[in-house]
């Protein structure tokens, strides 16, 4: 859970930071990735609102695993699914570095934090409450991935196996990162940075110290870095903090019983 003293900060500045934070106002329930992926790349992107979903995951919760009403679970993923052309590819999520094929996991959901896709028969779709949901496409628009970057999975390797995974140039790929925890909220302990600073030296600009061997870390700067480590440049998005936008996000930091978001992305036909 949050450190109460900055949870007290955040609850203080609220509107101030959250005015600073938003490049665009998000409405409603769904919005998209602005990048510039080619046209028949899709993506949507779930908020916390427009769901059937009551109490700590009012409304619109799409994970089956934090002890929603299933029946109200099934009506949020229906809701979703009917924005989407094609079917959504969910993962048993375990904070791995593992990536499948999308298509593997539509019936039955795999152990895996990213996914990809070639066929344009399937979305790549990823749950979060304040881990990185990183979407990506390449240039030509032949392939898309989702991978899902806690800091377990961020230090461990999801976004390098994703890149490979999906066998182009890197310098062909493009990433989105979708709304995430901010550097403001974002509290962890040394082994966290320790864990990244001792594969990624540069990986020290992403981290606060704020005293008691605690800092403030920076999830997109980590996931950029990593990323541009590995050849990719064209990096987009990373301008929201779940925990400060309580009304539009999920945020597990914040509440520790809530509900989970989803960002997907698909090759339109």
């Amino acid at each position: 859970m949050i450190n109460p003293l900055i949870k007290k900060i955040i609850n203080m500045n609220h509107s101030l930071n959250q005015a600073i934070h938003l490049s665009q106002p998000i409405t409603g329930s769904f919005f998209h990735a602005n990048w510039s992926a080619p046209s028949h790349v899709k993506t949507l992107i779930t908020t916390r609102n427009g769901g059937v979903s009551e109490g700590v995951y009012r409304s619109l919760n799409v994970g089956a695993h934090v002890g929603d009403n299933p029946d109200h679970v099934a009506q949020n993923r229906a809701l979703v699914q009917q924005q989407v052309a094609v079917p959504l590819a969910y993962l048993n999520q375990i904070h791995s570095a593992d990536v499948v094929q999308a298509a593997t996991s539509v019936h039955a959901p795999l152990n895996a934090d990213a996914s990809w896709d070639n066929t344009g028969t399937v979305a790549c779709a990823v749950m979060t409450a304040d881990c990185l949901p990183v979407l990506f496409c390449d240039r030509a628009g032949t392939v898309v991935a989702a991978a899902h970057a806690g800091w377990r999975g961020l230090a461990g390797g999801v976004l390098q196996n994703t890149v490979a995974a999906m066998g182009v140039e890197p310098i062909e790929i493009m990433a989105y990162f979708a709304p995430a925890i901010g550097a403001e909220a974002f509290e962890v302990g040394q082994d966290v940075f320790d864990a990244f600073v001792a594969d990624l030296p540069s990986a020290e600009r992403a981290f606060q110290a704020i005293g008691g061997g605690k800092y403030l870390a920076d999830i997109y700067l980590l996931a950029k870095l990593i990323l541009q480590r590995e050849g990719v440049t064209q990096i987009f998005g990373g301008e929201h903090c779940t925990v400060l936008e309580r009304n539009t996000f999920f945020s597990y930091r914040r509440d520790g019983q809530t509900g989970r978001m989803v960002s997907a992305i698909w090759l339109e036909k």
